[in-house]
């Protein structure tokens, strides 16, 4: 059963110093790890031990001996948060530790994640970033009630719903029912169950095993069931909850004498339940009669046709530009893009966007195309993020990632994960079938970004090779304004 401690949605007092001496003590643990994750988390408190020093001292002042540990050391010894709460740049800085703390799940990072939500929503109660952590961390820890209720409050502050938190509450909802429904179904098929509720779960469990052991599944199951029961009632994590349920229903399979029926009735809701929490509902399994479309159907849609890729930059957010934007055949726009018909035009063709993010896909256009690295992650976004209906056409997996997939880059090649706007350009002047294909406002972040408002807060990623991408775009440039790179 899990370690972590089970924090609810209520928020505790969370002292700055306090949070960041937590981080200290966890950045002494990371020294040495060779765990990708806990390298990445690393890296963060490194960058949160750098931004609070230079805020605590009102300057910045080079990194003592003894690194990141100890710098943030001397930035918490008798050092105050500003008048006013947190400070804009330690309150981002501790989101992405905490972010990355969740990434790596172990049970020291989450934590480490709870004590820097504590802190954040004791400074910033009504920090939509903060109230979003909170929820996906009491989700990561099986506290599942209370996680509907962070994210009720994530939504309450925002009017938009890019990461799809309303999905996700619809399908913690739904598995929650369905889950329900398996227990009760479990009851009826084990009457005997009920003896073994009076007692810890978890010692009713370990006899139910020990008896399934020497082959008496007639005295396994009724315990067995009893222990679930029991974690229900006490409203147990919903991750402990889950791993039980799992472990008995294998046993069952294999049990003598096996009632068929009845365990397909039991199996069909162990999955519906699973399904649901891990995807949300999905009305629609065909994704609204979508058509997919393969490299050579999409060269064929786009062929001969004026081509404009428009930048997400505050360059085009002061562009007046709207009116010659849609003048082109085809628009293509990326990830969380705004619109501002004076500025930025008002249609859409093709929407390009990484699977990570949710932004914009109930936005109705022609084109989708939805880029990925991973084939299984961008499969399981695919499912769990397209709107049925929102789009016409759909890109398969042939168009999935242009330049590592038709490009044939290699990370030798180009090391950096290429941009969607990257990806995008790169598979255009591969196919070479458009007399006009120029990009607007691509100043490469110089302006900087132009989203919708809740994407804003994303930070421009290290990840990308900005600048090997802006080099491959001004090779190719046939001419070049303050506002436009022609590459046809």
């Amino acid at each position: 059963m899990t370690r972590v401690q089970n924090r609810r949605a209520r928020v505790r007092g969370g002292e700055l110093d306090d949070c960041l001496r937590a981080c200290a003590a966890h950045s002494g643990k990371l020294v040495g790890s060779i765990d990708r994750k806990r390298v990445e988390l690393a890296e963060q408190l490194r960058k949160l031990l750098v931004v609070w020093g230079t805020t605590a001292t009102a300057a910045p002042a080079p990194a003592p001996a003894g690194g990141a540990t100890a710098l943030l050391k001397r930035a918490v010894k008798g050092a105050a948060a500003p008048t006013g709460g947190i400070p804009n740049e330690v309150l981002d800085a501790l989101l992405a530790v905490a972010n990355k703390a969740l990434e790596a799940g172990y049970d020291d990072e989450l934590n480490l994640a709870l004590v820097i939500s504590d802190t954040v929503l004791a400074q910033r109660k009504n920090s939509r970033a903060g109230w979003r952590l909170r929820a996906r961390l009491l989700e990561a820890i099986g506290d599942e009630a209370e996680a509907l209720e962070a994210y009720e409050k994530y939504l309450a502050l925002t009017d938009d719903d890019g990461f799809g938190v309303r999905n996700r509450i619809a399908g913690l909802r739904l598995a929650g029912q369905k889950e329900r429904e398996l227990i009760a179904l479990l009851k009826r098929q084990t009457p005997r169950a009920e003896e073994f509720t009076r007692r810890p779960a978890t010692d009713v469990w370990a006899e139910g095993l020990a008896a399934q052991a020497v082959g008496d599944w007639s005295e396994a199951e009724p315990r067995l069931v009893g222990a679930l029961l029991t974690l229900t009632a006490e409203d147990a994590p919903v991750t402990d909850r889950q791993e039980l349920l799992s472990q008995y229903l294998d046993l069952r399979l294999t049990a003598p004498g096996v009632d068929l029926p009845a365990l397909t009735e039991a199996l069909a809701l162990y999955a519906e339940q699973r399904r649901t929490r891990m995807r949300g509902p999905v009305a629609d399994p065909t994704i609204g009669g979508v058509e997919w479309i393969s490299l050579g159907e999409f060269r064929n849609r786009i062929a001969g046709k004026s081509i404009a890729l428009i930048a997400n930059s505050g360059r085009v957010g002061a562009s007046s530009m709207g009116a010659e934007i849609d003048a082109y055949d085809l628009v293509v726009r990326f990830n969380s893009y705004r619109i501002d018909p004076k500025n930025t035009g008002s249609k859409t063709d093709i929407h390009a966007t990484i699977h990570k993010h949710g932004f914009n896909w109930e936005k109705q256009v022609t084109t989708r195309l939805v880029f990925g690295g991973i084939s299984g992650d961008w499969k399981y976004s695919l499912r769990n993020r397209l709107v049925p209906g929102a789009q016409t056409y759909l890109g398969d997996e042939s168009l999935r990632w242009p330049v590592r997939n038709i490009g044939r880059l290699s990370t030798d090649v180009w090391s950096g994960i290429p941009t969607t706007g990257f990806n995008m350009l790169y598979l255009l002047d591969f196919l070479d079938v458009s007399p006009k294909l120029d990009l607007i406002g691509f100043d490469f972040y110089e302006s900087g970004a132009y989203r919708v408002q809740e994407a804003m807060k994303l930070a421009i990623t290290s990840v990308h090779e900005y600048t090997s991408e802006k080099a491959w775009v001004m090779e190719r440039a046939q001419s070049v304004t303050d506002m436009r790179i022609s590459l046809r």
